[in-house]
This record gives structure tokens, C-alpha cells and sequence, in this order.
């Protein structure tokens, strides 16, 4: 007589792996059912054709291209030869059965745990981008990754007050290093330190906002925290600067020094920081490209009007330096590249520090156009591809633009500039 552990070993071999395989699956799938149609193997060998026999009684031809049995049968036959039921024996012999509808169900609980806070903030009623952000980490498997792990179950409710804090901070108002907006957050000073999750989730939402692509190296993350006034390294943000002396000890000898020979210095925020300065200057121009300023350091020297460069999307050092020259009585004149992003930031000059634009109008673009002559075909980087940005202070300029569909770079009007910087 076969004890029922001899009968659990037979069920070992291989004449039954497809069916039980088979019979895994279902029972994973429904919750542990009997019910429900029957399981099978395709073109069973004959030692299978001969074991799903003896299960059913029902005899088949050899050669027989698929044979089954359906679920209670086979829990029927289980446990009168091993005293098992047949999700006990499958256990047994394969390791624990998975309950997916309770997976699935636990899961979504889970996902909505996780998105509540963030669905609850005044955000998600307010600002478009942050509903576009939450809908996209939802479909892309981030939120289902974060609400299978306790560790990060909980990040999505602390992006959203990270991005509840910088979305009420107003124009102007003094930057915040990444470590205490970290801390004021979280009570971690390297919560939002790369490549954690937090910093990850937060990137992505102040990229949709800002109408940028999600941030791929270490300089874009930086400009993207920039951007938002979130100082990540107060030795990087800077800003390149020509013949402009100061008042002060440290940084304020060193500017009055460079402007006796025409030298270019690059004033970093962090000595902003600790040297306080004091700047007398009546008018300070501002150009966008290195180029300019190089020129200008060339051509004119010592003889050059104060003149600071941004290098590209003005840093939370240029803002702070500009303030200080509006507070010592200077007047900004600002001119950037004719693209989107180049109007764009000379709005945020104009609005935040009260800058003039210079040499930023319609009549300069187009002038810019004609200087170019025709663009080749298929040179690509002069054409215009990001959202147009409105020109309040010339609004011409940006229907000009749009209906040019060309950008004109800082460095191919630069002789006009120059002029102007002689005169």
C-alpha cells in the first residue's frame, strides 16, 4: 500500500510538473478556486497522456493533442492518495502559493495611500503642472514602485510640500540652499541630495512647471534648483563680471582691482555671501553670452562700462549682485539671445530687478535676421522649437519671432553691442 508520503513523492515527477504547473497558475490567479473551466497540457508526452489518465479515468489515444482536467477533480484525487488538498500538495512541492487578486487589491490600496497627500494638496486644484506631474508619475509605475517599498511609501506627500514651500515663495525673495529646504522639509539636511527619490520626484514635477525635459546631469539639476532659488552649491552659482569696483573688504578689493585692468572676474555666490559689497555704479549692463563679454574685455578694456555676463540662465548669484547694484542706485540694462528661453529670462530681469532691455525689440531682431542673411537648409539649431514666451515690453517682438520661426544669438549681434558699450 503507498503511504501518502510516497504518493506526495510521485506527484514529484515529471509527468505531472506541466499539470501542477498549470494548476499553479489558476489557483494563483483566482485566489485559491476550484471553480471555473478545467486545466491542460498541450501535446502531452506519453508519460503525461498516462498520469492525466489515471487522474480522470477518462482514456485518450496516444498522439492526443491536448488533454485536461479541471480543478476539483484533481483536489478530489490529491487528497485521496496523499491526504493533502491540491493547494497544499503545490505547496508541498513548489513553495508557497501567491493570492494575486489580494496582490492586486493591497496594491491599489496602497497606490491611493500613497497618492492621497499628494491629491489632497492646494496644488492639485491650482496648478496644471502639478496635476500633469502626479498623472504622469502615476502612469509610468513610479507611484506603484514607491507604495511597494515602506521606505519610500511616504515620498510623494513630501515632494508635495516641497513643492507646496517653493510654489508660495515669491518672486525676489532670498534663495534657500537645497540642504535647509531639506531640513525645513524633512529634518534631513541630505533629504534632497541626488539620486535619492525625493530629489528624483521633485526634479521632475519643477521640470513640468518650469516647461523644461526632466534634467539628465548634475549642471541641469543645478540650473533646474537654480531656476526655483534653491542653492545646491553656493561655490557654482556665479556670475562673470567686467569693470565693476565695489566697496567692501575681500570681494570688493578684489572687483576694484580687475576694473583697473579691464580683467574679467567671475563672482561666485558664495563670496557674495561672506563679503558683503557695496556697488556705485550708474548704469550696469547685462549680456547672456561669454563671447560678449570676452569682446568687450578685448576690445575696450579698462575703457568698458560696467558690463556682467549670466553664462546662460541667470544664477541665483546674478540676482543676488544685480540687487545689490539696484540698491546702490544702478540702472540694468539687459539683452539676451531672440530664442524663447533668451526672451523668457530677460522678463524675469525686467520684472524682478526692473531691468531695461536692451536692444530687445522687434526692430533688433529683425535687424539681427537681416545681418544672418539666409539661414542653409536644414541648420537646425537656429530654429525656434520651444513654446513661444510672450515680450510684454514688445509684444511685436514675439510675433516676430513666431512668424521667423528663427532664433538670433547674442554672439552675431555683439557689434551693435559693442557700439553701444563704446558710445
Amino acid at each position: 500500500m503507498t503511504s501518502a508520503s510516497e504518493a506526495v513523492e510521485r506527484y514529484r515527477g515529471a509527468e505531472y510538473e506541466r499539470l501542477f504547473r498549470a494548476a499553479r497558475r489558476r489557483l494563483e490567479k483566482n485566489g485559491g478556486s476550484l471553480d471555473g473551466p478545467p486545466v491542460g497540457v498541450g501535446n502531452p508526452d506519453e508519460a503525461e497522456r498516462k498520469a492525466i489518465i489515471g487522474i480522470t479515468g477518462d482514456y485518450r489515444d496516444p498522439g492526443v493533442k491536448h488533454m485536461s482536467v479541471t480543478l476539483s477533480e484533481l483536489d478530489a484525487v490529491v487528497r485521496a492518495g496523499t491526504g493533502l488538498t491540491l493547494a497544499a500538495l503545490l505547496e508541498t512541492i513548489g513553495g508557497p502559493l501567491r493570492n494575486r487578486p489580494r496582490e492586486a487589491a493591497r496594491a491599489l490600496a496602497a497606490r491611493g495611500d500613497a497618492l492621497r497627500p499628494a491629491k489632497e494638496s492646494p496644488l492639485y486644484e491650482s496648478a496644471e503642472w502639478y496635476r500633469e506631474w502626479l498623472d504622469e508619475v502615476s502612469r509610468d509605475g513610479t507611484v506603484s514602485r514607491l507604495a511597494g517599498r515602506s521606505r519610500t511609501a511616504g515620498a510623494l506627500a513630501r515632494a508635495a510640500r516641497v513643492l507646496e514651500f517653493l510654489e508660495a515663495r515669491t518672486e525676489g525673495c532670498l534663495p534657500v540652499t537645497l540642504a535647509e529646504l531639506a531640513a525645513k522639509i524633512t529634518h534631513h539636511p541630505k533629504a534632497l541630495d541626488h539620486p535619492g527619490t525625493l530629489s528624483t520626484l521633485v526634479l521632475r514635477a519643477l521640470a513640468m512647471r518650469a516647461g523644461v525635459p526632466a534634467p539628465g546631469s548634475a549642471e541641469e539639476r543645478r540650473d533646474l534648483w537654480d531656476r526655483h532659488e534653491v542653492v545646491v552649491d553656493d561655490l557654482a552659482s556665479r556670475i562673470l563680471v567686467l569693470n565693476l569696483p565695489a566697496e567692501g573688504e575681500g570681494l570688493g578689493e578684489w572687483l576694484t582691482g580687475a576694473a583697473r585692468f579691464g580683467a574679467p572676474f567671475q563672482v561666485t555666490l558664495h563670496q557674495l555671501n561672506t563679503f558683503p559689497v557695496v556697488l556705485r555704479a550708474p548704469v550696469v549692463h547685462v549680456c547672456e553670452n561669454p563671447a560678449v563679454l570676452r569682446r568687450a574685455a578685448a576690445e575696450l578694456g579698462p575703457q568698458c562700462p560696467p558690463l556682467v555676463c549670466t553664462e546662460g540662465r541667470p544664477s541665483t548669484a546674478f540676482h543676488r549682485l544685480a540687487a545689490l547694484a539696484v540698491e546702490g542706485g544702478a540702472r540694468l540694462r539687459y539683452h539676451g539671445d531672440f530664442d524663447w528661453p533668451g526672451v523668457d529670462m530677460a522678463g524675469v530681469a525686467a520684472r524682478r530687478h526692473g531691468a531695461e532691455l536692451w536692444r530687445m525689440t522687434a526692430a533688433d531682431y529683425l535687424a539681427g535676421l537681416a545681418h544672418l542673411g539666409d539661414l542653409p537648409e536644414g541648420d537646425e539649431h537656429l530654429r525656434l522649437s520651444e513654446r513661444a514666451v510672450p515680450t510684454p515690453w514688445d509684444p511685436a517682438l514675439a510675433e516676430a519671432m513666431r512668424e521667423r520661426g528663427s532664433a538670433v544669438y547674442e554672439e552675431s549681434v555683439a557689434d551693435s553691442l559693442l557700439a553701444d558699450l563704446r558710445g
